[in-house]
């Protein structure tokens, strides 16, 4: 009977960077960028402190692409996908490891007034944007009534 196991990670952190889109030489995207994550906690005398761990995450195909398009360094971002562990020999002959996050999906944070969500990367898949509730004190004036009873609204109009 074969075991199971779970390689899986979710983050919410900021980008540190722009993301870098490239293609490998067979054509597949892939798109590498860093997210900050922090930790605060108080010691038993009292202080107060912080902690920062950097993350590197890779994306591949339609992903890369969206992560490209989408995300910008300082963005706030969760990222969920899997850890990946790899080394290679650099130009200076001494082996290297890097351990990575290989993103499956994503949702970056706006302003606060909502989230662009891209989900896994698959024929068919489309991004979706969701609203956030507004706050009491991002909470609209109710509009005033028109006086027409039918309102013209051209299709064009339409943000999304």
């Amino acid at each position: 009977m074969a075991s199971r196991s779970i390689n899986r990670i979710m983050i919410l952190g900021n980008l540190t960077r722009d993301p870098e889109l490239k293609y490998t030489p067979n054509g597949a995207p892939v798109c590498t960028f860093g997210v900050a994550t922090n930790r605060s906690w108080t010691t038993a005398e009292g202080q107060t402190k912080d902690e920062v761990q950097y993350h590197r995450v890779v994306a591949w195909h339609k992903l890369a692409e969206l992560c490209a398009k989408l995300l910008a360094k300082g963005r706030k971002v969760y990222c969920e996908g899997r850890i990946s562990y790899r080394s290679f020999i650099g130009k200076d002959g001494q082996q290297r490891n890097i351990t990575e996050i290989v993103l499956d999906d994503f949702i970056v944070f706006s302003d606060g007034r909502g989230a662009v969500v891209a989900e896994e990367a698959k024929e068919g898949t489309e991004t979706k944007t969701e609203e956030a509730a507004p706050t009491d004190e991002e909470t609209p004036p109710p509009a005033e009534k028109s006086s027409t009873s039918e309102e013209k609204i051209n299709p064009d109009d339409i943000p999304f």
